[in-house]
């Protein structure tokens, strides 16, 4: 699917001859990295590294939401020719889904990895509360213009931005609207997700 989506978008602009939509190919990058995390987490937890795993679980639910943040890029789309916006339709919602996919299967790798180690109960909560903070996190990235990397390079500001938008939600309604909505759209789709892949494992094609 990635791989697709980058030869969609180097077409694209071979035939129109400008670099638009290349900025897809870097939010796909983005949205492995917390794939490339819960894979790391999961190896350092079997490998009893407890230390090295909770990092690669806050480095993962850090970059989280830059997965499903591909859906957002639909705001994007408008007419630009010589390209069909039929093209162009494909191309972001490629992109899109591939971001959805990424996420939630990441999100899947940690979640039966807290459940296998502690509870089925802890294990959804785990879920839940990272799609709520990816629902925040879409949120911060589209319309605040924060990026997961400030934790790193603007620490201070970043924090001052969250104390301000969590101290007074009712001065900024389009948080808490924005919040709710991708949140549970995240939710709906990832319990579809994984109601699926628990009936592929009872069901295994023969």
């Amino acid at each position: 699917m990635s791989g697709v989506g980058v030869a969609m978008v180097a077409v694209r602009n071979v035939y129109a001859g400008n670099g638009n939509y290349w900025f897809l190919v870097w939010n796909l990058f983005l949205a492995w990295l917390p794939l490339l995390f819960a894979f790391l987490a999961e190896a350092a937890w079997r490998a009893r590294l407890a230390w090295l795993a909770a990092s690669c679980g806050v480095l993962w639910l850090l970059f989280l939401p830059n997965a499903p943040y591909i859906l957002t890029d639909l705001l994007h789309l408008t007419p630009a020719p010589p390209v069909p916006l039929w093209y162009d339709v494909l191309l972001l919602v490629t992109f899109a889904w591939t971001g959805l996919l990424l996420g939630f299967v990441s999100l899947l790798l940690i979640h039966r990895g807290v459940e296998r180690s502690f509870s089925r109960r802890l294990g959804w909560f785990v879920a839940l509360v990272s799609l709520v903070l990816s629902g925040f996190g879409i949120y911060l990235g589209r319309f605040v213009r924060w990026n997961s990397w400030d934790v790193f390079t603007q620490p201070g500001a970043l924090a001052g931005a969250l104390a301000s938008g969590m101290s007074q939600p009712q001065a900024h309604p389009r948080l808490v609207v924005v919040t709710a909505l991708l949140s549970g759209l995240l939710i709906l789709l990832y319990v579809a997700m994984w109601n699926m892949a628990n009936l592929s494992a009872q069901h295994p094609t023969r």
